[in-house]
């Protein structure tokens, strides 16, 4: 297919694939002439990709890249590619910062839950400084809070995991991953939200 006929299936501007092209973001096309060239269902995909890492993640033209290359080193890893593309695994290995005690708690989580992740996911951070700033806020709690939220964050995972089942190509399980789970979590957040309101109804009359 031609340059034009790519972007109106991908719903990406020609202006803006030409930069994808230059930044190296997309791999060129096939080339039929001087200034013309053949693309495939492969950059369909890529270009949907691309604009799920920048629209929906928000990542920059420079850490799409870095993604991107992650998930072309790691096509037939279907694990390492998720945690790329989702974030649970970062490209540079950059850790944030948080106390080694707090560490220590999500440590302890994760052991009893039974779960294997990787030693700098940056998810483990956060957790862990969200635990020191709820008892900075006088809260009474630990990592044993966190044991109902962990069993129900399971269940989400068996069910985002499933959604990828039938996606055969690397880039749509990639592309997939990234909308499903990042657009889903508003979604979730919306229906905790909705749930926390009819137990209240339940528990404290309407």
């Amino acid at each position: 297919m031609r340059m034009s006929e790519l972007s109106r299936r991908s719903g990406v501007p020609v202006a803006t694939i030409k930069y994808y092209l230059r930044e190296g973001l997309l791999p060129q096309g096939q080339a039929t002439a001087r200034n013309q060239a053949d693309y495939s269902e492969l950059h369909v995909r890529r270009l949907r990709l691309i604009r799920a890492l920048i629209g929906v993640r928000g990542l920059s033209v420079s850490e799409t890249g870095e993604v991107l290359r992650g998930v072309s080193e790691h096509a037939s890893d279907m694990h390492q590619m998720l945690g790329l593309v989702l974030g649970a695994r970062p490209v540079d290995k950059a850790a944030a910062a948080a106390s080694p005690e707090a560490l220590g708690e999500v440590d302890q989580l994760l052991a009893q839950v039974g779960w294997k992740v990787s030693e700098q996911a940056p998810a483990k951070h956060s957790i862990a400084e969200t635990l020191t700033t709820l008892r900075s806020l006088g809260m009474d709690v630990d990592w044993r809070t966190l044991l109902p939220y962990a069993e129900l964050a399971h269940r989400t995972a068996v069910v985002d995991l499933d959604q990828l089942q039938d996606a055969d190509e690397p880039i749509e399980r990639a592309e997939r991953a990234v909308v499903l789970t990042v657009l889903l979590e508003s979604v979730l957040l919306a229906l905790r939200r909705l749930a926390q309101e009819d137990e209240s109804a339940k528990r404290h009359g309407a």
